[in-house]
Order: structure tokens, then C-alpha cells, then sequence
């Protein structure tokens, strides 16, 4: 099941100047909470991480971990970045979603050390 997206630049900016962060090894979460709203998710890795390829790479991964995550009961009211790091396209999978859950926690959005259906 895909999640809805966040597609427009000024909401990515919304989101990093009104929301909150969080940073992990394999990801940086930034949450704004949206009262009312479903659950948006939008994904970027800059080109530090490496040519298109590597980041496609990330931003797919980035993609299922947020599906494995959140796709079953997703969290309504928060507009989520995914922010892909250095070490999103090699890390291993049950370690970039250990990163999500975890900054999803930090953040709020879902109760810490509960695990979604």
C-alpha cells in the first residue's frame, strides 16, 4: 500500500522550519504534526550520498522501510521527511527500520517502544 506523499517544495520547507527532527544512522525524520490531516510522507537525499543511482537506491529503501512501518495503521495528523544519509543505501534493512521506528518514537508520532502492526 502506498502512503500519501508530500510533492511540493514549499511543504518539504514547511516541515523543516516548522517541524521537529530527529537524526539517526541511517535517516534524519523531521515530523510537523497536522491536526485533522492524514499522514504525508516525503523522501530526499541530497548528493552528498552519491550519484543518482545511489540515491534512488536510498530513497526505495527509505520508501519500504516506511512502508513496513507505517503502511499497516498509519499514524493520522503528521506530515513526515525522510532525509536519506551517507549510510541509508548500505545499512542493513532491519537497522534503517530500527532507525525509523526509533525516530518515530523520539518524535512522537508513535508511542515509544511499540511496535505498528
Amino acid at each position: 500500500m502506498a502512503l500519501p506523499r508530500l510533492t511540493r517544495r514549499r511543504e518539504f520547507l514547511r516541515v523543516a522550519g516548522k517541524g521537529r527532527r530527529a537524526a539517526r544512522d541511517g535517516l534524519v525524520l523531521q515530523a510537523l504534526a497536522q491536526p485533522g490531516a492524514a499522514l504525508r510522507v516525503g523522501f530526499t537525499v541530497t548528493k552528498k550520498v552519491g550519484n543518482a543511482v545511489v540515491r534512488n537506491r536510498a530513497k526505495r529503501r527509505l520508501r519500504e522501510a516506511a512502508r513496513a512501518v507505517l503502511g499497516a495503521a498509519p499514524p493520522p495528523g503528521w506530515d513526515l521527511v525522510l532525509i536519506g544519509r551517507d549510510q541509508t543505501p548500505t545499512r542493513r534493512f532491519a537497522a534503517l527500520v530500527g532507525d525509523l521506528r526509533g525516530a518515530l518514537g523520539t518524535l512522537g508520532v508513535i508511542p515509544k517502544g511499540t511496535t505498528p502492526p
